[in-house]
């Protein structure tokens, strides 16, 4: 690989104020160990598993007893276990900080949020410890105990936090979806795993306009024979105190009332094993019915906490913001910096409301330290022109968080050049199989472009070629050679287990395979180019489809676009063609030499088998809930093959484009 520029250098100031600078020190005092730097931090922490996770769970304050062990079968992936003998309880970790403020008469703000432009709100300290307290006892009376589900089906709200942490208090399971959800990509979810209770809003807010959900809400509920209590937020404000408005919906009660029975008290926790469900996430679910993904309190809480503290120097006062809904993961990420000390800041609706300034309007005004995003979100502010350095103020602002897909060079460009000079841009990588990153920033370590800055600590990331070799300066299969605390405890109703080991350990026999296609660069960071099972192979040559991306969309009349490997002859087992699909601006039209154009660009760029057989004009592209294109949905739809479930995409009317085009007949 090229060398690429070098963006960003932290000042020796910086460095000597970051928490993994002090965390390091910690552990060569305490161990003896030998790291000068973050290369040979990573290389003892993979090295010594026990004692690099202990000194995490020190590092941070985890509350609990740690017990005696901290790995046994340590070989084994899966069948590694994590502090086996400790108890904790993740809620008591996320409120600790929370708690210590009021004791000590420094309370301060514990959540912040804002609805669009409709709804804005300010939770302090000692309030939402009561409210998680009235929630706890509520659903204590409602019958739930440790090992039940509580379900929610709600957009980014404080009460979405306020539920989770009741809920995990008494060792009960969370599971979330956001509402944009249509009624059957719910039931495919929490139809698996009965709920007992289902938390909900009355609507919610997308681009300026009010959109009701009760009578979603109603029909989920009529085919979820499990939930008992259906818990509505009047988000829109429609169902305050309205009985008659939840008469529709079987066992629903509003949330004041659900909660107003009990007055605030201290908090009880449940202290459970490491490994006690906490949370049930799913897989996208385009191929089929969503696996549904257990992951434990303990491993969730190490991983994140080291995340945050270590990797995203998250400080008790810091102001951590991440653009999410609670349908993707990164929801839950956010949620723990509780545990880290922060201020999270929630925001729900439509990014680019009021002319696209709606998150850095936020950004300024709540001093926000670090701000979280999708790389699709930066790639759009890019094409509209925001410049937030010149319109804002933004003094606290040290970390740029970004995933969901890869981020561009150009849009590293565009962060320093229009966002901020002075910051830490940290493009993460891992997903819902494990809650959290394999790849990460580090307050301490420049930023070259296009690059991710460092594999996780704890993380044994390689990069694997077909045969199972480690591979250095080229593209592979991203692997994890050794456990890890938030590795997934289980799927559900997979008793044997075979479906967990079917969907990562089959590749290579106790190793995890993740299923990305990257680069472990010369600077010791990493490059994805995407996904492994959207790769295209024309001639034989696997080419990831980021690298193409990263061209097109540089082209100012390009807003976005897909590329998928056609079979071509049709029908035969033999080569395949590229692709491309382009979403241009409004008002222009795809002609022959805007065609050319884009072919030229990325050959001049790439390399001849990057450059795309035929190019296609559509008006959308298709994507999950979590704003991810879906290269093999539109692949499947070209080849005339059935698309396994059609309910986990956002826009699935956005597949017809594809089927049937003439462009791809000849």
């Amino acid at each position: 690989m090229t060398t690429t520029a070098l963006l960003w250098q932290p000042s020796p100031e910086r460095i000597a104020r970051a928490r993994l600078t002090d965390f390091a020190a910690r552990v060569a005092a305490a161990s003896g160990a030998r790291v000068p730097d973050y290369a040979s931090l990573w290389q003892w922490s993979v090295e010594q598993p026990e004692a690099f996770w202990c000194a995490v769970w020190d590092y941070a304050g985890v509350v609990g007893e740690r017990g005696a062990r901290a790995l046994v079968d340590g070989d084994r992936m899966p069948g590694a276990r994590f502090f086996p003998d400790a108890r904790l309880n993740f809620a008591e970790n996320l409120l600790a900080p929370a708690a210590a403020r009021v004791a000590a008469g420094q309370e301060g703000d514990a959540l912040v949020f804002r609805g669009e432009d409709k709804v804005a709100r300010r939770i302090g300290d000692a309030q939402l410890l009561a409210q998680v307290s009235q929630a706890q006892q509520a659903l204590s009376a409602q019958g739930v105990v440790a090992g039940d589900r509580v379900a929610a089906y709600v957009p980014n709200l404080p009460e979405a936090i306020v539920a989770m942490a009741g809920a995990a208090s008494l060792g009960a399971i969370w599971s979330s979806c956001s509402p944009d959800f249509g009624v059957q990509g719910v039931l495919d979810r929490f139809g698996q795993i009965a709920p007992r209770v289902l938390v909900t809003v009355d609507g919610y807010w997308y681009n300026g306009k009010a959109l009701p959900i009760l009578d979603k809400v109603a029909a989920i509920v009529a085919a979820l024979p499990s939930v008992e209590r259906v818990v509505v937020v009047p988000y829109l404000q429609q169902s305050a105190g309205a009985s008659d408005d939840l008469a529709a919906v079987r066992g629903a009660v509003g949330w004041d009332a659900f909660v107003a029975p009990f007055a605030p008290r201290p908090l009880e926790y449940a202290r459970l094993p490491f490994d006690h469900p906490l949370y049930i996430l799913y897989s996208s679910g385009t191929t089929g019915v969503p696996k549904c993904i257990v992951h434990g309190a303990g491993g969730t809480l190490l991983q994140h906490l080291k995340e945050h503290l270590l990797h995203g120097d998250v400080k008790p006062g810091d102001r951590l913001f991440y653009f999410t809904t609670c349908g993707w993961m990164m929801w839950n990420w956010l949620v723990s910096g509780l545990a880290a000390g922060a201020t999270l800041l929630l925001f729900d609706g439509a990014p680019f409301i009021g002319r696209g300034k709606a998150l850095w309007d936020y950004a300024e005004a709540e001093r926000i330290t670090h701000f979280g995003t999708s790389a699709k979100y930066i790639d759009a502010a890019k094409k509209i022109g925001l410049v937030p350095r010149k319109d804002y103020e933004l003094p606290q602002l040290r970390a740029l968080f970004s995933t969901g897909s890869p981020l561009s060079p150009e849009s590293f460009d565009y962060v320093y050049q229009c966002i901020k000079a002075d910051l830490c841009l940290s493009s993460i990588s891992g997903g819902t199989d494990i809650v959290s990153c394999f790849a990460l920033g580090a307050p301490t370590l420049p930023v070259w472009r296009g690059e991710l800055q460092c594999r996780g600590l704890g993380m044994a990331v390689e990069v694997f070629d077909p045969d199972g070799r480690p591979l250095r300066g080229d593209k592979g299969e991203l692997v994890c050679t050794a456990p890890f605390p938030s590795m997934p405890v289980a799927f559900w109703n997979d008793p044997d287990g075979a479906k967990y080991r079917a969907a990562y350990f089959e590749r290579f026999p106790n190793v995890w395979c993740h299923g990305d296609y990257v680069e472990i660069t010369e600077h010791g960071g990493l490059v994805i180019y995407g996904r492994s099972d959207a790769t295209l192979n024309p001639g034989g040559v696997r080419i990831g489809t980021a690298e193409i991306y990263r061209q097109v969309e540089q082209l100012p009349e390009v807003q976005e676009s897909l590329v998928i490997g056609q079979d071509w002859p049709p029908g035969e087992v033999g080569d395949v063609r590229v692709v491309l699909f382009v979403r241009l601006r409004d008002g222009l039209q795809l002609d022959d030499a805007l065609a050319e154009r884009i072919r030229q660009h990325i050959r001049t760029n790439t390399t001849p088998r990057h450059v795309p057989a035929k190019v296609v004009q559509v008006t959308d592209i298709p994507r999950t809930k979590s704003n991810k294109i879906v290269e093999l949905a539109v692949r499947n739809v070209v080849h005339g093959r059935a698309v396994g479930n059609l309910d986990a995409l956002a826009n699935p009317e956005a597949l017809d484009q594809y089927r049937d085009r003439e462009e791809l007949k000849t």
